[in-house]
Parts: structure tokens; sequence; C-alpha cells
């Protein structure tokens, strides 16, 4: 009789030590920072951090996604297997282009480790970029990336409405370190990067393409921002201008009699 009561009492509690040791084994995340903070950002720039952790558990921990608060925020992350006493990253990047004052946003992890589910928030504020250059001092003014253009701007002459043709300007790095260039902006939802080299080195040159698709008819002008790490001075613009027409075929007329048809 009491070896069938030890025999029913030592299922549960084998039961009980398995799911004890199954909790006991887990990964753990553990971050040197879950928030920071910028202070001032240059309106353009891409305020770009780093989050690193250790995985202080005792076993392999795997992200499964970085979801970002909003479009303006960029995640990157560890895509292999961190194993136990090893470290990893989360990297939110934020377009700070286009969008002057205070930010807060946040970068939700989602894994396999103890803690399924947590946060990490950057925030700061854009500033002018212009009122940011006479903060710098001259050292680090003379070893900015700087971005020089081939030309300003760019005019399509007479063109129909709805074709999208493409611009195309050479962009140098005439700067001592690496040249980063962020999204544009335009003054209209018409411009469209087909292009945009996404870091140049010293002496470095590429090509950049700007296709139009402007539909207003008549005499359009439109202005291109654009944004990179140069801090020598306001971000360069490219002015592109067009004449738009409804259609360029255009019909000649004979008279016949008092009808008019079409030559062809």
């Amino acid at each position: 009789m009491v070896r069938n009561i030890f025999t029913s009492l030592l299922g549960p509690l084998a039961l009980v030590l398995l799911t004890s040791v199954a909790a006991a084994a887990q990964g753990v995340l553990t971050f040197t920072e879950t928030a920071h903070d910028f202070k001032k950002v240059a309106e353009g720039a891409l305020a770009t951090h780093e989050f690193k952790f250790t995985n202080t558990g005792n076993q392999p921990v795997v992200i499964a996604n970085v979801q970002a608060s909003c479009g303006c925020t960029t995640p990157d992350w560890t895509k292999t297997p961190v194993l136990p006493g090893k470290t990893g990253f989360i990297r939110a990047a934020y377009n700070s282009a286009g969008r002057p004052g205070q930010f807060n946003k946040t970068v939700t992890v989602t894994s396999n480790a103890k803690d399924a589910s947590l946060v990490l928030s950057i925030s700061g504020t854009v500033v002018d970029k212009g009122e940011m250059t006479k903060t710098y001092s001259p050292a680090e003014l003379a070893k900015s990336p700087k971005l020089t253009l081939d030309r300003a701007a760019h005019d399509f002459g007479k063109m129909e409405a709805g074709q999208q043709p493409t611009a195309r300007f050479t962009v140098k790095n005439t700067g001592k370190t690496n040249l980063e260039l962020s999204p544009i902006t335009s003054s209209c939802y018409c411009v469209t990067v087909k292009s945009l080299p996404k870091a140049l080195k010293p002496g470095e040159s590429a090509t950049l393409e700007l296709q139009y698709a402007q539909r207003q008819v008549g005499q359009m002008t439109d202005v291109v921002t654009l944004h990179s790490n140069d801090i020598t001075g306001s971000d360069p613009k490219i002015t592109l201008k067009a004449n738009i027409v409804q259609s360029l075929t255009q019909q000649s007329m004979l008279k016949e009699g008092s009808a008019a048809v079409p030559f062809k």
C-alpha cells in the first residue's frame, strides 16, 4: 500500500520537477541600456543608436522580430542565435528629415528569451541644421564629410502629363570621413528616388537618380532636399523644372470645304 502511495505521488512530483527545470532553462536578454536620448539632432540626419545586450541565461536566444512604433524608425538586429554568454545588438535609426521638434519612438523586441517581449526607446529634439553647425568646433567641421553635387538644377523641358522621366546627378564626398545619405524630402509627392547611394568614402562619387512624375499642367518647379551627415552647412537642394502639357501629339489640320480633317 505504501508503495502504491509513493508511486502515485511520483508522477505529479516528476512533472513539477520537469516544469521547474524547463522554466530555469531559458535565455535572458540583459541590455546595457533600454533608452537612449540623442539630445539634439540636426534635421535631415539619420539618428542611429545601437542597443547592446548579453545573453545571461543558459539557453540560446533567437530574436524573432523587432517592430518600430512608426515608419520613421528603421530597426535592425542580430539575426543569428545568441548563445549563453555571447552578445548581440538591436539598432534603431530615426529619419529626422522633415520632422523638426521633439520625438520619442520605441521598438518592441520579440524573442524566445525569459521576457518574450520588451521595449526599447529613443528620444531627442530635431533642430535646424544651420543652427547646429554654429555649435561645432573648427576641428569637427574640418573632419566632416562634405556632400558635393555636379549641379543644383535640372530642366526636363516640355513633357507630357503622366510621363516619368529621370534626372541623373553626380554626388561626391569631398570631405574627410564617410558620407552617409538619408532619404530625400521634396516640395511634392511627385519625386521618387530610383538610385541613392547610402554611403560614400572620402573622394568617392556615385549617381543619384530622381524620377519626376508631375501631373499638373503648366510651368512647374519643385525642390528636392538631400540629407546627410555633412555638418558643414545646410542640406543642398536640387531644383526640378518642366513645362507640363496634356499631350505632346499635335495634329495638323487641312481645310476640305468647310470641314476640318486631320492631316496624316
